[in-house]
């Protein structure tokens, strides 16, 4: 079978979850990786036995080049992504998709266009946690989707907004919490219960305003299209990173999703039913260890050309659209439709 070959467009934390992902891959091989800062590509490409450079556009001009991995800072996702399949590579971009809905109407456009796959990294739903949760869900044997419930209560300091001057900034970051450290928590919650169709939250900051532009504390009620309620709130304001919690209660019983595991509850019992250790010593736990699996479906869905393989644009666009209007929730008051 032939193999893909790959390159990686930036160099940051998230960088290394792809460079292993793609050296363990029966579907890929790693070709070159890009970066701005000379010192941090030339060791992980020494790392990986690849090529490097300093301009990603070398990276796209590469022929040996069949798939664009997009591990940038979020206002060059779009861009990036579009500029990959205008060169007639496939794009894997790390979450947000995008910064706004604008830019998602472009990728579309060009993707269309240009008949590339763009994929994107939601790997929680990789979790076997979630797989099994969703399978639940979907087979109704639970029942119809009452209610969902997300927590996310973390902690971000001046060192971390000091690691990027990209970070805590709306014009780079797309904004904080919300589109950073919750956006997969919100994913989940809309593939897990189904479409929202309207939201009303509120965002502020509470602890960094001398430092970032952006929230640190966000809370929402979300209101799905099959009469399903949401609540869901996040903070950086924590003093350590708890686990992410989700809840999901049908008519029949209720899923609780935590730390890599899922409870089922019912008539006062609780079952564990998955009971995995997602906690990896070589990265941060609350990544998962979804990233690898979501990457060898996309590589069987470019290989195939099979679009069920592959987390779409307009799929990751569900959560910019519940982003999007609990921002507009919060500076209006209203109730806003998505």
């Amino acid at each position: 079978m032939k193999k893909l070959g790959v390159a990686i467009i930036g160099c940051g934390n998230i960088h290394k979850v792809h460079a292993d992902a793609v050296s363990e891959s029966e579907l890929g091989y790693l070709v070159c990786m890009a970066d701005i800062n000379k010192e941090r590509v030339q060791a992980s490409a020494q790392n990986y036995g690849c090529q490097w450079y300093l301009d990603y556009r070398q990276v796209l001009e590469n022929d040996l080049v069949d798939v664009v991995h997009i591990c940038t800072p979020h206002y060059l996702h779009a861009q990036m992504a579009m500029e990959a399949v205008r060169a007639g590579k496939h794009v894997l971009v790390e979450k947000p998709v995008a910064m706004n809905m604008g830019e998602v109407r472009q990728m579309v456009q060009e993707r269309e266009k240009y008949n590339r796959h763009i994929g994107v990294c939601f790997q929680n739903r990789f979790n076997s946690a979630s797989l099994k949760a969703k399978e639940l869900i979907d087979s109704g044997a639970l029942g119809p989707v009452i209610g969902v419930k997300g927590l996310v209560t973390w902690h971000r300091d001046r060192q971390y907004y000091a690691q990027g001057d990209w970070r805590g900034r709306f014009a780079t970051e797309g904004g904080g919490v919300l589109i950073n450290q919750s956006i997969h928590t919100l994913d989940l919650m809309q593939w897990l219960a189904g479409s929202v169709k309207a939201v009303k939250g509120n965002v502020s900051t509470r602890l960094l305003g001398d430092v970032i532009e952006v929230e640190d504390t966000a809370d929402a009620t979300l209101f799905f299209e099959n009469g399903a309620t949401g609540v869901f709130f996040a903070t950086n304001c924590y003093t350590t990173d708890s686990p992410v919690e989700i809840e999901v209660h049908c008519e029949k019983a209720r899923l609780r999703l935590i730390n890599g595991k899922l409870y089922v509850e019912q008539q006062g019992e609780s079952d564990c039913i998955v009971d995995k250790d997602i906690t990896n010593v070589n990265y941060k736990s609350y990544w998962g260890k979804g990233h690898a699996d979501l990457i060898e479906a996309f590589y069987h869905g470019v290989l195939n050309d099979d679009p069920g393989s592959v987390i779409s644009v307009e799929e990751a666009a569900e959560s910019l659209k519940i982003i999007d209007g609990i921002y507009k929730s919060s500076s209006t008051g209203n109730k806003i439709f998505i």
